[in-house]
């Protein structure tokens, strides 16, 4: 059984690196549409593969591939110089309200993603605890809004800077959201496991 971190390794490749990289590979010999059409067919095969074996769709996996999938729908919708440079946020946007929408279900998104990815034993009893559930629920709203924020900034700063300067800041931008949401995490998780296992303890 692999490890945990090759475990995360492997997944981000298949689901993140792997298909950029066909993108990258074909966007130069082919459309962007097919290109797109190529790379998605990665997350898609793995999902299928997962769905086979847990009978249940991949929380993660899911999302990357709706992300292809929509940006082939936008691709194909062509338009302005400003929609395509908006596209992402679009992209980036739509995931932040999927994360959203995921507060209105019995588990929101974050659980399905810890769940994947720490793969720690006994995980999915901690939703008896009330705690855990909010921790949950909190990580997904902040996760949501943040994403949500960082489409709404990229998409003013499209219609209010040149090309150029967007480009120039764009990745900042991104990037600077996805890293505060991170540090947060990993801040935050670590006071949660703590408070956590206190209750644990107590109800030994």
């Amino acid at each position: 059984m692999m490890s945990t971190r090759m475990y995360v390794a492997v997944t981000l490749l298949i689901n993140g690196l792997v298909p950029w990289g066909i993108y990258e590979l074909l966007s130069g010999v082919m459309s962007s549409m097919a290109a797109l059409c190529a790379a998605t067919l990665v997350p898609l095969a793995e999902n299928l593969i997962h769905l086979c074996k847990h009978r249940k769709l991949d929380a993660f996996g899911s999302i990357m591939l709706f992300t292809f999938i929509f940006a082939l729908v936008l691709a194909g919708m062509g338009g302005s110089e400003r929609l395509l440079l908006v596209r992402e946020s679009f992209i980036t946007g739509s995931v932040g309200i999927i994360f959203l929408a995921s507060l209105l279900f019995k588990r929101p998104v974050i659980y399905y993603l810890a769940n994947r990815f720490l793969r720690k034993e006994g995980f999915a009893d901690n939703w008896s605890y009330p705690y855990f559930r909010f921790v949950m629920r909190l990580m997904t709203l902040v996760w949501g809004l943040d994403l949500l924020l960082e489409a709404i900034v990229r998409t003013m700063l499209v219609y209010r800077l040149s090309t150029s300067q967007f480009l120039a800041l764009s990745n900042v931008v991104l990037y600077g959201f996805i890293g505060a949401a991170l540090l947060w995490t990993a801040l935050y998780r670590k006071r949660s496991s703590r408070i956590l296992a206190e209750l644990k303890m107590k109800n030994a």
